[in-house]
């Protein structure tokens, strides 16, 4: 991985996804006690960041191999962007979900045009059923976060904040990023060194599906013991993955972890203050500026918001329970 990869991949990108906004409220600054700067990939196509490494990885492929086709798994976003991608490609797409992914996400990606083969969690190997099916068909696998185009297609995301920022006079600041498998963080750390070496990436995850943060805390990969039961699905992997963890390991600073409660505190302030739908993985980073100030250090925080794909069921509760 490195700059020119990101580089390459913006090009690709150009005209087919957003440049999203940074934004700021003074009702959010109140509540963290600093200036909080939202980059909100809630507004991307397909509600999330995830198309741009969809994108990236699709638009790399010989035109021979896409055309056969591609495969992912995943619990809704990454689903989204790939099957969009596809779509504009004119390259059919097959996308493994698991049968308790919100119910709008399995729809929108069927929407999209995507064939959608759900699973058991507990009872199905997803690995299995993927390798299958991509033998049977001769398709490619596009993975959500260990994949170097997939990566550097992220990665754009932050090429933007360090012009964003550089616009607002901020130089000095952590940028938390909801966190995953990584590679949205370590995208956005690439591109942040090259750019940017003032801002340094903290990930971000949901409380008991950390395992980024203790990872970076003993300097080896370590795994969740659950891998279901948050509402912040989309931020759900058993482990960091092999290339984003040793870059996170170089740049990243020191991960964060928040309750389900404080991301739907979150999700609510969003949507009071910015007029933002975010859904609970997309505003974990959020929560931890708001909430975990005192693991901040300087006047301004940045943090994404990564995606906006909320069960209407969620986002009510997000909203009766912390007011909109």
């Amino acid at each position: 991985m490195n700059i020119e990869m990101i580089r390459a991949a913006r090009a690709r990108l150009d005209g087919h996804v957003r440049r999203t906004p940074l934004l700021n409220s003074p009702s959010l600054d109140a509540v963290a006690g600093r200036r909080v700067w939202v980059k909100a990939e809630c507004l991307q196509h397909t509600g999330s960041f995830k198309l741009r490494g969809g994108w990236s990885a699709i638009s790399a492929m010989e035109p021979a191999l896409r055309a056969r086709g591609v495969i992912a798994f995943s619990s809704g976003n990454h689903a989204q962007g790939v099957a969009l991608a596809a779509a504009r490609h004119g390259a059919p797409a097959v996308i493994i979900m698991p049968d308790d992914a919100p119910r709008a996400k399995i729809d929108a990606t069927r929407a999209l045009g995507a064939e959608v083969v759900l699973y058991d969690r507990a009872r199905d190997d997803r690995d299995a059923i993927c390798a299958r099916i991509s033998a049977d068909r001769d398709l490619t696998l596009i993975r959500p976060f260990d994949d170097a185009w997939v990566i550097a297609g992220q990665a754009t995301c932050g090429l933007e904040i360090a012009e964003q920022a550089r616009d607002e006079g901020i130089t000095r600041a952590d940028v938390l990023v909801c966190c995953g498998g990584g590679g949205f963080s370590s995208g956005v750390a690439l591109a942040l060194e090259a750019e940017a070496p003032g801002l340094r990436v903290r990930p971000v995850e949901p409380e008991e599906f950390d395992d980024m943060a203790r990872s970076l805390r003993s300097g080896v990969i370590e795994r969740n013991e659950r891998l279901s039961g948050s509402l912040c699905d989309a931020i759900i992997t058993p482990q960091p993955g092999a290339m984003t963890f040793p870059i996170l390991s170089r740049l990243a600073g020191p991960g964060m972890v928040v309750t389900e409660d404080q991301a739907l505190h979150a999700m609510a302030l969003a949507f009071s203050g910015l007029k933002l739908v975010a859904e609970p993985g997309g505003a974990v980073a959020l929560a931890a500026a708001l909430f975990h100030g005192d693991e901040i250090e300087g006047d301004d925080v940045i943090v994404t918001i990564s995606g906006g794909n909320v069960d209407a069921t969620v986002f009510r509760t997000a909203l009766e329970r912390f007011g909109g």
